[in-house]
């Protein structure tokens, strides 16, 4: 494991640069809760965030549903379109972008949305009545506080929330069997990697090689005269300084998910190598050109040959709970 890296100073000048000195100064909190909510705060601008690269969605598309314009709400849909009147809570559901898109599909008569962080249930509840829907409702609380109804679900629904979960075992075996209904399901879209990002040598060293086929051009670091060279990872400390819960046991999901509930389906869709080596630099790909898409083309090549050896760090699955014999 590693403590502290050079990623960890180039992140708190990036970060600073982005979000400000009060951003910078909240995460020295003695409360692991309030330092989990300024994680999940102020909204920066593009170029953060690798997943909001329009050809990353195409190829998620692709491996989870077979069709680069059909993500994984839609084969959650599909898989539910003979059923209606069901009802869903989702834990940890952010600005509950994915809950409102199932909202609309007129399967679920009710959609609970458990949400730890303010701001995100503020902009949650705005999209929400933006769009006029009545089957959905945002709750701000701790997902440790909140009193769940048992057999209460058809759906319990994660979406990139449940590795920020600690006490897994407990979690998923009594927890979230209890809420679902006989027959119900559990639904992830989810990073089911190394806990803290502890990634072994060998994926480094493949982020490194795959950093590397990047033209420097492409590898200046967004809102910042400098550029990114190469990966070190982040260290414990920044992890658990800048949130607690992220990836607290990420890696202990799928273990746990195969011990208390059986495979409906479940797609890996890679996100190893892509997720490091486009972080901080993702802005010079949101539009595409010849070369831009040459250079993206190379790096799933990278990731892909990786995955033939390795296990994926993304994952959308439905289960449903084993039967006790």
């Amino acid at each position: 494991m590693r403590i502290i890296t050079a990623d960890d100073f180039k992140d708190i000048l990036i970060k600073g640069t982005q979000k400000g000195l009060p951003f910078i100064l909240s995460k020295f909190s003695f409360s692991a809760e309030k330092r989990t909510k300024t994680a999940f705060g102020k909204t920066i601008g593009k170029g953060v965030n690798w997943w909001q690269i329009p050809l990353i969605h195409q190829r998620w598309n692709t491996m989870i549903s077979g069709d680069p314009n059909q993500d994984y709400l839609h084969v959650l849909a599909n898989f539910l379109n003979e059923k209606k009147g069901l009802s869903l809570i989702s834990l940890g559901s952010g600005r509950c972008e994915a809950e409102i898109k199932l909202a609309k599909t007129n399967i679920f008569d009710e959609i609970t949305c458990i949400e730890l962080s303010k701001p995100l249930v503020d902009e949650a509840r705005k999209s929400i009545n933006h769009e006029g829907l009545k089957n959905i409702h945002v709750v701000c609380d701790n997902i440790y506080e909140y009193k769940f109804k048992e057999n209460a679900y058809d759906v319990v629904f994660f979406s990139s929330s449940l590795h920020h979960f600690k006490n897994l075992d407990t979690f998923l075996r009594i927890k979230a069997k209890a809420w679902l209904k006989k027959n119900g399901y559990l639904v992830m879209n989810e990073y089911v990697g190394p806990d803290r990002l502890q990634y072994s040598k060998n994926q480094l060293l493949t982020i490194n090689e795959a950093l590397k086929t990047i033209p420097k051009k492409f590898r200046k670091i967004n809102s910042l005269p400098m550029h990114k060279n190469r990966i070190s990872g982040p260290g414990l400390v920044r992890m658990i300084l800048a949130d607690p819960s992220e990836c607290v046991e990420s890696s202990k999901i799928i273990p746990l998910i195969h011990q208390n509930f059986d495979v409906i389906i479940e797609k890996p869709f890679g996100g190893n190598i892509l997720s490091s080596v486009l972080k901080d630099i993702a802005n010079h790909f949101f539009t595409i050109d010849k070369e831009k898409h040459k250079v993206i083309d190379k790096l799933f090549k990278i990731e892909d040959e990786y995955l033939k050896d390795n296990v994926s760090d993304f994952l959308f699955g439905i289960y449903t709970p084993k039967r006790v014999e």
